[in-house]
């Protein structure tokens, strides 16, 4: 069972659910250490102090603020310690807002479990848990982690709620400098990438059927070495092929080879309108709900 890495509670209105917070993923990757060629040795990193040369101990090591290249200015624990951070034991429930109205690219680095703790946290775990499940609404949360404040969307996964961190408002880039020059689409074009996406549908991620090839070969790769062989070969991907000159042609091969992996016939492609998804709020309330979640993270706050 992984480690609980935060305790602390739901605040939901006068509602209080006591968690923990587990994080959603495990991770598969395989580490590797710096070894000295020459020998083998290990490679170790230590923190040494630029004035004496003295390598020191965690307990030796404070921290300090950058203000300019040659003035730092000490921060003590006692400094962070006394600053207000009332979202150090609990999850708070700030609002509540339609689950399509985020946009993706607000999503942080950190997606959590929240766990019940004892007893009494079952009933109104569930109580919020099933109050969510028959809306489409999350509820935008704030709590800290790590000796900061974040924020976040509560929402249920099957029996559990989870916890998905945002970036707050300022963290995030314009994209307007990304943008390519102007080009000319034609319709016949934009009809064939929607006839390729068609042939590439799944109804869920569960549906597809990937594999991480390159963390296969590379456990090959050390197997075959501890037991002093050649590695075996194994599937990867396919090469990457020159830039695309003629879009019409790229699109109509891609929709044959996607046709021809499903086993369906190699006939010609039938171009045809996407379905429109019905949208279950208005245009007004849309822009109310995503002007209350900017409203939310424009203005952030530090511990």
């Amino acid at each position: 069972m992984p480690r609980a890495m935060w305790n602390g509670a739901i605040s939901f209105g006068l509602v209080t659910v006591p968690i923990t917070l587990e994080p959603v993923t495990e991770s598969h990757d395989v580490h590797f250490r710096q070894v000295h060629l020459e020998d083998g040795g290990r490679v170790r990193y230590w923190k040494r102090c630029e004035i004496d040369g003295q390598v020191l101990t965690e307990d030796e090591i404070g921290k300090a603020y950058e203000a300019t290249k040659d003035h730092l200015i000490p921060i003590t624990e006692d400094d962070l310690s006394g600053m207000p951070l009332p979202t150090a034991r609990a999850v708070e429930v700030v609002a509540f807002i339609d689950a399509d109205s985020v946009d993706p690219v607000a999503f942080g680095a950190g997606d959590y479990y929240a766990r019940p703790k004892g007893e009494i946290a079952a009933k109104p775990y569930t109580l919020l848990r099933q109050a969510l499940s028959r809306t489409d609404k999350v509820a935008v949360v704030k709590y800290a982690l790590r000796g900061r404040e974040r924020l976040g969307l509560l929402r249920p996964v099957g029996e559990a709620l989870s916890i998905q961190s945002l970036h707050w408002g300022d963290e995030i880039r314009s994209p307007a400098e990304l943008a390519p020059p102007e080009t000319d689409v034609s319709e016949k074009e934009i009809e064939g990438a929607l006839t390729m996406m068609e042939t590439m549908i799944v109804d869920s991620l569960t549906d597809l059927d990937v594999t991480d090839h390159y963390t296969e070969a590379l456990h090959e790769v050390i197997e075959a070495k501890a037991e002093h062989r050649e590695p075996a070969v194994l599937e990867g991907g396919e090469a990457a092929t020159a830039p695309v000159v003629d879009l019409m042609a790229a699109l109509e091969a891609s929709v044959a080879k996607a046709k021809e992996g499903r086993g369906e016939s190699g006939g010609p492609a039938t171009v045809h309108e996407m379905p429109v998804k019905p949208k279950k709020k208005t245009a007004a309330k849309k822009t109310a709900a995503k002007k209350t979640l900017a409203k939310r993270t424009t203005r952030r706050k530090t511990a």
